[in-house]
């Protein structure tokens, strides 16, 4: 998991995925410059701290999935 400006990003199998409103949205191969390499605690923490259900840091999809 990565953390960049307010938003959680995820990188699963070489894809970067952000979480978005209606979950996870594709990014892209390259995780962005401003973005800083988390734990899945620091995640789960942010995640409770926004509001945001914790199931979702288990749902980052699977590449070619979406």
């Amino acid at each position: 998991m990565a953390f960049m400006e307010g938003r959680l990003l995820a990188l699963r199998e070489g894809v970067v995925y952000v979480l978005a409103p209606d979950g996870w949205a594709r990014l892209g191969r390259e995780r962005p410059s401003t973005a800083v390499w988390i734990e899945r605690e620091a995640a789960e923490d942010w995640c409770e701290a926004e509001g945001w259900d914790l199931h979702l840091l288990d749902a980052v999809p699977v590449p070619g999935s979406l």
